[in-house]
């Protein structure tokens, strides 16, 4: 299992990475890039040549789940773990876990469920995600409308429509016996659940250290890293069946989602040409007046290199699915990379390690050695454990999680002083 567990941390970095920089992009849009450069790793990885080639379709379910919970709000829930209030401080490490654990359970299950399918048993899909969208009206209609249980006044209260559409996903899975990727969607949900909330209690303390950086950039990592190794160990330590060859359309349909449509909807909502100016201005740079325009052409030029690059891997026959698979996460990331900087004016300011975005290309390079020079030459199949899940084992699990709130917020609020942006939810 040591080749196992090397794998799954490189699935755990590189879908960090890649939520880390979706924090320069936000929302679904920026999620849904995450999501699918994560499970885009997970099959490298695995070495399953049936796998490879079904990439595209896997990486757009493991973009609409991981992208699904973008719609979640959780600003105040980040002040709350900043109060010196201890009850405070614990409501906001517990809601950012569920938080963190609906973008897992999602981006966990639905590309798990792809992977379960086999010629004599396949999902419906179009009932799974009718479903999924029911249960996110009746959850937000009965919670937030009817019970008011509101987790974030006065944000948005998506969490839960999120919840919704997470509870319909178990309960498709379980009634229809896919007991993998309801596993896959039970650990990845405990780990971005976990990495959510620490990663948080990271930022906090790094806030009260008076040490200038990004900290919000490192609980972004911590919830892509800690979900990521959730979904990819569960993947890995189960046997699965041959996955059938996905159909031209639906092949078709996927490559352009993901390669195409995806970094599209990030240029279109992140990108303009009086956002560069603004940004210019913030960061008290002198540039031309075109250069907003200038940077919207570089841009897009970017997006349809890479979008002619993937096309070209993943819509040519010729080409051998496993070797495209070899190349396109390091691609996605890459391209993802120079989005940000873009953003970020990175290519026009003065380079300082001290910035967080300075750090995401080194990130890229370590992740393509250890590839090249590690998990290429031996890849992690998956293979059963032979660890049967049980109650038991969930009830400590869940009793391990409430520890580690109860102790990441007593830690908390004994570490700092009165910090900005800290808000209170109780009044004792």
């Amino acid at each position: 299992m040591k080749k196992h567990f090397s794998a799954s941390l490189f699935v755990a970095v590189t879908l960090g990475l890649a939520w880390a920089l979706r924090g320069h992009f936000g929302h679904e849009w920026g999620a849904s890039w995450a999501g699918a450069a994560g499970v885009l790793a997970l099959l490298l990885v695995s070495g399953r040549r049936d796998w490879a080639r079904r990439a595209p379709v896997v990486a757009a379910l493991g973009a609409v789940g991981w992208g699904a919970g973008g719609m979640m709000s959780y600003g105040m829930i980040v002040g709350y773990c900043r109060s010196l209030s201890f009850p405070d401080a614990l409501y906001g490490y517990a809601m950012l876990s569920v938080v963190g654990g609906l973008y897992g359970f999602a981006g966990g299950g639905l590309p798990a469920l792809a992977l379960e399918t086999d010629e004599k048993k396949r999902p419906d899909w179009a009932r799974l995600m009718a479903e999924m969208v029911a249960g996110a009206l009746l959850a937000w209609g009965l919670l937030i409308y009817q019970m008011e249980w509101f987790m974030t006044p006065p944000r948005s209260e998506l969490w839960a429509a999120m919840l919704g559409a997470s509870a319909a996903l178990a309960w498709y899975l379980a009634r229809n016996g896919y007991r993998r990727a309801l596993r896959v969607a039970a650990y990845s949900a405990l780990g971005a659940a976990f990495g959510f909330s620490f990663g948080n209690f990271l930022q906090t303390l790094g806030t009260a250290s008076g040490i200038p950086y990004n900290w919000w950039n490192v609980m972004e990592f911590t919830l892509g890293f800690f979900g990521g190794l959730g979904m990819a160990w569960a993947v890995l330590t189960r046997d699965w069946p041959e996955s059938p060859a996905p159909t031209r359309t639906g092949h078709l349909l996927a490559t352009v989602f993901v390669f195409l449509f995806i970094p599209f909807a990030n240029f279109a909502n992140s990108m303009s040409a009086e956002k560069f100016l603004d940004r210019a201005r913030q960061f008290h740079l002198e540039v031309n007046p075109l250069f907003g325009c200038r940077q919207m052409w570089v841009a897009a030029a970017l997006l349809v290199l890479f979008a002619a690059v993937f096309f070209s891997l993943w819509l040519r026959r010729s080409v051998d699915r496993s070797k495209a698979l070899a190349a396109t996460p390091f691609l996605v990331l890459l391209e993802y990379n120079l989005f940000a900087w873009l953003v970020l004016l990175t290519f026009v300011r003065p380079f300082r390690l001290s910035r967080s975005e300075a750090l995401y290309p080194f990130v890229l390079l370590l992740l393509g050695a250890w590839w090249w020079w590690g998990l290429r030459r031996t890849p992690a199949q998956p293979a059963d454990d032979g660890r049967r899940e049980s109650g038991l084992r969930w009830t400590l699990l869940l009793l391990l999680w409430a520890a580690a709130m109860a102790a990441l917020a007593l830690i908390s609020v004994n570490s700092h002083g009165p910090l900005p942006g800290a808000q209170e939810r109780f009044t004792l």
